[in-house]
């Protein structure tokens, strides 16, 4: 609408704008007899214009703003009793000269497209070598690609030949077509398990379900899990959802919200190492408060739960509805 089409017009001219400046150069495009635009309708307008890839910003704070949900104060909160037992009422909130928190920082337009399919597919490849190191059919896979991995193949065989990256077969199982940049080859084969120290105390690592480091359900399938039961709940590479890695093998899945826990391992150590990372994740403010109900399909309560005693023993409390911890 005419709110887009001024901010688009207001950013061609170059530059990074902040929010305040946008409304007063826009209101009066929008409307030239006064009253300008309203900040709800312009945070609006901006972000579709986010979505749609026009607009970038330089920070991520407006981003974390606007995943994060609304603040629950109001000017319309009830009156609060003072120390000295008056009674005051929450400040009205004032316009800032800013704007709003999920607008902060400077806006600019982005540069349009690029309609070469050539080198479009060129950015998409380096993209992939970028974030996954090692490319497998399977990592192509989870991140959706267009033209799957026919496509992308073609682009990395070109690249082998040109030597910007190697074909090699690094990961046993996944097949003979991995691409991968030299310095990765190199660090994974540092990695291997026959290198390790035995007498190593094992790492452990929290990461997000959709994270390109996180290989399961991507490169390499979900492992059956010892013992299995059917519980209703199934591991993913669904958004919120996290697992534990302990020396690269899957040790715990845990659901968006962090409710239910999916287990991996009867070895004590791997299961004790796997919850003391869940815990200190949550005592460093990367999850926040976490409530753990059901482990492996039954109550984390229950006396025969072992996941249930290795958390406890992480540091977690038993409370009515589950073990708790806060940061």
């Amino acid at each position: 609408d005419e709110v887009h089409t001024a901010l688009l017009g207001t950013l061609g001219s170059g530059g990074g704008w902040f929010f305040r400046d946008l409304s007063d150069r826009v209101g009066p495009l929008v409307a030239p007899g006064g009253g300008g635009v309203d900040d709800a309708r312009l945070v609006s307008a901006l972000w579709d214009l986010v979505w749609a890839g026009r607009v970038t910003g330089d920070t991520w704070a407006p981003l974390r703003a606007v995943g994060g949900g609304r603040s629950r104060r109001t000017a319309a909160a009830p009156a609060r009793a003072t120390p000295r037992g008056r009674y005051a009422r929450p400040r009205l909130g004032l316009p800032s000269r800013s704007g709003p928190p999920s607008v902060s920082g400077r806006w600019s337009l982005l540069a349009p497209r690029g309609a070469d399919p050539t080198l479009r597919a060129a950015a998409v490849a380096e993209s992939l070598l970028d974030r996954h190191g090692i490319v497998t059919r399977g990592a192509v896979a989870a991140e959706r690609v267009a033209g799957g991995f026919a496509g992308v193949y073609r682009v990395l065989a070109a690249y082998e030949d040109a030597g910007r990256c190697r074909r090699a077969y690094v990961v046993d199982g996944l097949g003979a077509a991995q691409f991968a940049l030299p310095g990765a080859i190199d660090r994974v084969r540092g990695a291997a398990p026959d290198r390790r120290d035995p007498s190593a105390a094992p790492v452990a690592l929290v990461l997000a379900a959709t994270d390109p480091a996180q290989p399961y359900g991507a490169a390499l399938p979900w492992p059956a899990r010892p013992g299995e039961v059917v519980s209703g709940h199934r591991p993913g590479r669904k958004a919120g959802a996290l697992v534990v890695l302990v020396d690269g093998d899957l040790a715990l899945y845990v659901e968006r919200g962090g409710r239910t826990l999916l287990g991996w391992s009867d070895n004590e150590r791997t299961v004790a190492t796997a919850t003391s990372a869940l815990a200190s994740a949550v005592r460093t403010g990367l999850l926040g408060r976490l409530t753990v109900i059901k482990a492996d399909g039954a109550s984390v309560l229950g006396p025969d739960s072992a996941l249930g005693q290795a958390l406890e023993a992480a540091g977690f409390t038993a409370t009515p509805q589950g073990l708790r911890l806060r940061r």
